[in-house]
């Protein structure tokens, strides 16, 4: 096997799986066993929102991720992550599918390899031998490689791309809003009034110059029932009305924000939806 990089020699490299099938796991992790002896297993996580939080808390090198799981699949487990990652080398990874081949084409780009169910021992020890050389080139940058030059935003569109549609039929698209302000008074708020969306735990929170109200209701429910042409989703946690955006400034971190009309309001912008607003 290669041996690691003197960066790497100092500690152990450690592998994350997340896999909700625990016998194709545990094969995932028989295999790697017997292929890489040195290679320390976590704890093997039983689905995509215990991977992003998993991986946060512990750091591993390489992350084995299955596409197809409950709550949320390896794909929005990766965009999640990389939107959520604050610095230090981020993981490689690996995807884990029964996707057919051409299916696999779509994301290949995208992480450093792919392992097709169920397991093959020989070609598992190809993405081992990859992801060896990688780590002894010390090839694993200090953030995703795709944070840059719009690669993150690419790498949304293919994982978009592979996820089916969601099942449910096209809302209507929405005009007004109702809305909470208090605990006995319901607002009405034309949606173009409206400045920004933030999601708060359990609610939204709609902010308007007249004030602010919170509506029941997910970011990803309401992002699809707004038009595209005005609003824009910047981060995990917040949707603008483009048409009340004045300028974009760069901080001392490299991280975009946007500035509100008629308010004192600074958006942070997802490096995610950067690209969105390179014009201004």
């Amino acid at each position: 096997m290669n041996a690691t990089s003197p960066e790497r020699q100092a500690r152990t490299v450690r592998a994350l799986i997340a896999e909700d099938e625990p016998i194709l796991a545990d094969v995932l992790a028989q295999t790697l066993r017997q292929l890489w002896p040195e290679l320390a297993l976590l704890p093997i996580a039983a689905n995509g929102v215990a991977a992003v939080e998993t991986a946060l808390s512990l750091r591993p090198d390489i992350l084995f991720l299955d596409i197809k799981m409950p709550g949320q699949t390896g794909l929005e487990a990766a965009q999640q992550l990389a939107e959520r990652w604050d610095g230090g080398a981020f993981p490689l990874i690996v995807f884990v599918t029964a996707y057919d081949g051409y299916a696999v084409q779509a994301f290949e780009q995208a992480a450093l390899d792919y392992v097709l169910k169920p397991v093959d021992a020989a070609r598992l020890a190809r993405t081992v031998h990859r992801l060896q050389a990688r780590l002894a080139a010390d090839a694993a940058p200090a953030a995703p490689a795709w944070l840059g030059d719009d690669g993150l935003a690419r790498l949304a569109a293919q994982m978009r791309a592979l996820l089916p549609a969601p099942a449910t039929a096209a809302k209507a698209r929405l005009n007004v809003i109702r809305a909470s302000v208090g605990n006995n008074m319901v607002r009405l708020i034309p949606v173009a009034d409206v400045l920004y969306f933030q999601a708060l735990d359990k609610y939204v929170e709609v902010v308007t110059v007249e004030g602010n109200a919170l509506i029941r209701v997910s970011l990803k429910e309401l992002l699809a029932q707004l038009d595209s042409a005005q609003f824009a989703q910047i981060s995990r946690s917040c949707i603008a009305n483009l048409q009340h955006l004045t300028a974009a400034s760069r901080e001392d971190n490299g991280r975009l924000t946007l500035h509100v009309r008629g308010t004192a309001a600074r958006l942070p912008v997802s490096p995610l939806f950067a690209h969105l607003f390179r014009q201004m």
